[in-house]
């Protein structure tokens, strides 16, 4: 199935369970296959903030698959470096799923791992996803600081432990997002793109556009969310990269795409606005993990909007544990500036009452 189907609406439920139905999902599965749902549950944030997958999601998936007679279900995460799962699990309020449909979830941050060989290099990945009969990523449609997008693709780094999601902003990201798809294709990939943030991964500023998409090729689906963010498949270096190494395809005719109902509720997409690249220009970030970057980020964007502008020099990231930073310090592997916001990683509160404190001393 090369089809990419697309919903508009807010009922994400109903949604969900509309776009399984036209697809005919239960007819592709075979009978008494352990299906993994991989939602997005970076931090413990709402869904209404634009950072996480809807509960009504998990629900219509659960609910669909039951009505047709799978009920070997478990739903599957690991937050980003610094949050705990569980946290984010009750905030999204997928500990009341849990409950209600009797499904299982798996905090992979402590699972098994086995390494794999990849296109890149040997990678540890979670077993429960390895050996899942039937992966349904279920990622939210939204920017990031690093990368400008995060959906099917990267949604799937949750499925590593911390040590590697390290690893990855090390090896610079764009290498490992797209070896890790290589070896760890979902079945399935549900895009919520209800109300996904535009610039943070963490959210905080949600656009509500009111859609949803169902298809079978994670590639194909990060590239039709580059064409609704407005962005060329160039900006976003790992999605060619995972085409290349047999991940999917990144060919979209207009024939692929069968749309559900009209887009009279959607909003539409808004171009990017370039703020974060405005707001890090005296950044010097290496190898930066995500939670970090985005709290420096988050915390310069409130500078900025309070009328704070931060114009002193920053460093961030991995790059600098055995570097002296010529520059404001951000988090532990930054230590050895002479002025460093301690953390690992800092909060954006922390780094904002440290910046302002200087610029008022």
């Amino acid at each position: 199935m090369r089809n990419i189907y697309e919903i508009y609406g807010t009922d994400s439920h109903e949604m969900t369970k509309k776009l399984m139905t036209a697809a005919d999902i239960a007819s592709q599965i075979p009978k008494g296959t352990d299906i993994a749902l991989k939602p997005n549950l970076v931090k413990a944030g709402a869904p209404e903030t634009g950072a996480t997958t809807h509960p009504g999601v998990i629900s219509g998936c659960i609910e669909y698959l039951m009505e047709h007679g799978f009920n070997r279900i478990s739903i599957i995460e690991s937050s980003w470096v610094g949050e705990r799962t569980e946290r984010s699990v009750k905030a999204c309020g997928y500990d009341k799923i849990c409950e209600k449909y009797n499904v299982p979830f798996y905090d992979l941050k402590t699972d098994k791992v086995r390494v794999v060989d990849t296109p890149f290099r040997p990678m540890e990945i979670s077993c429960r996803a390895l050996d899942a009969g039937y992966l349904i990523d279920l990622p939210v449609l939204k920017g990031h600081c690093q990368t400008l997008i995060t959906c099917a693709l990267k949604n799937l780094k949750g499925c590593i432990p911390d040590k590697e999601k390290r690893q990855f902003h090390a090896d610079g990201l764009y290498k490992p997002i797209a070896a890790l798809a290589a070896v760890l294709r979902p079945s399935l990939v549900i895009v919520d793109s209800i109300c996904g943030d535009l610039d943070f991964e963490e959210g905080g500023n949600p656009v509500q556009t009111n859609r949803m998409m169902l298809g079978t090729d994670p590639v194909q689906m990060d590239a039709y969310g580059c064409r609704l963010m407005g962005l060329k498949l160039r900006d976003v270096q790992y999605i060619s990269l995972a085409e290349k190494w047999g991940a999917g395809s990144t060919d979209i005719s207009p024939d692929d795409i069968i749309r559900l109902n009209e887009p009279e509720s959607a909003g539409s997409y808004p171009q990017m606005t370039g703020k974060i690249k405005w707001l890090v220009k005296n950044v010097d970030a290496d190898s930066a993990c995500s939670a970090c970057y985005a709290s420096l980020v988050r915390a310069l964007y409130i500078a900025d909007t309070e009328g704070y502008p931060i114009k002193d020099r920053i460093c961030i990231g991995q790059g600098y544990r055995d570097r002296v930073p010529d520059g404001i310090g951000i988090g532990r592997c930054c230590s050895k500036a002479e002025e460093v916001i301690m953390g690992c990683p800092p909060t954006a509160e922390e780094i904002l009452k440290a910046l302002k404190n200087r610029k008022n001393a």
